[in-house]
């Protein structure tokens, strides 16, 4: 089996690293990242913290590079997905591809040049210490099914959660992953912007009574969303997010979101809460909170550029 894990973030990397760690699987991570591309060729992928890994996949910033694959991986941040996927798209064109990213409308974007799609949902999360290294801060569960307009095979995307499963990361595939889905983009567009916009970690956010109840809200609209849709969740996302709470878990774990923040990079937020806001619109829920934290989130990134 041959995987290409597109994009080699945080995310992406727990995946390249862990799954070149199979025999029977060979890893191509291609990011743009010179500096961590050429550390991983180097000495290898490190994993520490939740779990100390050193994985060998063939990374590389030059897509021609890339081998004809089975499998893709798209763990690229949201609003870089299509250029990402077009770029390496002649080695996944026979490929079931699979997106492990945050929010919602990946799936459509890998969808306009592949054609076999495998929706996805993964909650390990880490970050980047240095090139070449990554801090594994989530351990968690990963579900992957059919992407309904462009579905890859039921049987191929089992092939893929037994890899998976394999190298540790523990993966489910399912005939229906919108609940999933669905619940860890609400989690998300409740508590990472909170996190965003104050600084504080996901345990912080959760202390703070007034900041859990503005998360409690912004759970209750991202649920009128999902329920128009005829989603049924296959977790409550109160739950989740006190579970994530707890110190042994993710007390101390600063979002994606924050960590885009404090380096001034755009964030995520027009898949995460500009989602719920667009199906919200499609489906006719009002998303007052979410369109509120939208408009923060945007115009502390318009406050860099002046």
């Amino acid at each position: 089996m041959r995987v290409c894990v597109v994009g080699c973030g945080a995310v992406g990397s727990l995946f390249a690293a862990n799954l070149a760690r199979l025999e029977d699987v060979e890893v191509w991570a291609y990011d743009v990242w010179r500096e961590h591309v050429d550390a991983i060729n180097a000495g290898g992928l490190r994993l520490s913290g939740a779990g100390e890994v050193v994985g060998r996949p063939r990374a590389t910033t030059d897509p021609a590079e890339v081998r004809a694959c089975d499998f893709g991986v798209v763990a690229t941040k949201s609003m870089h997905t299509g250029s990402a996927v077009a770029a390496v798209a002649g080695a996944l064109k026979d490929a079931s591809v699979c997106s492990v990213q945050n929010g919602v409308g990946n799936e459509e974007a890998i969808a306009e040049h592949l054609g076999l799609v495998i929706r996805g949902t993964t909650f390990p999360a880490g970050r980047i210490l240095e090139p070449g290294h990554v801090q594994w801060d989530v351990k968690g569960d990963t579900t992957i099914g059919p992407f309904e307009p462009r579905p890859a095979p039921m049987a191929e995307i089992e092939r893929l959660a037994d890899a998976c499963t394999r190298a540790g990361l523990p993966t489910e595939a399912v005939a229906d992953a919108r609940g999933r889905q669905w619940g860890k983009l609400i989690f998300n567009a409740a508590t990472n912007p909170i996190g965003a916009l104050t600084g504080l970690t996901h345990g912080r956010v959760c202390e703070d009574p007034g900041l859990r109840r503005l998360v409690s809200a912004l759970v209750d609209e991202g649920k009128a969303v999902a329920s128009a849709q005829g989603i049924e969740l296959d977790a409550d996302p109160e739950e989740l997010i006190d579970y994530a709470a707890r110190r042994e878990v993710a007390y101390d774990h600063k979002a994606s979101m924050l960590q885009d923040v404090e380096a001034r990079r755009e964030s995520e937020i027009d898949f995460l809460n500009g989602g719920v806001v667009r199906f919200g619109a499609e489906t006719g829920v009002p998303t007052p909170l979410n369109e509120a934290i939208v408009a923060l989130i945007k115009g502390m990134e318009a406050s860099w550029r002046q």
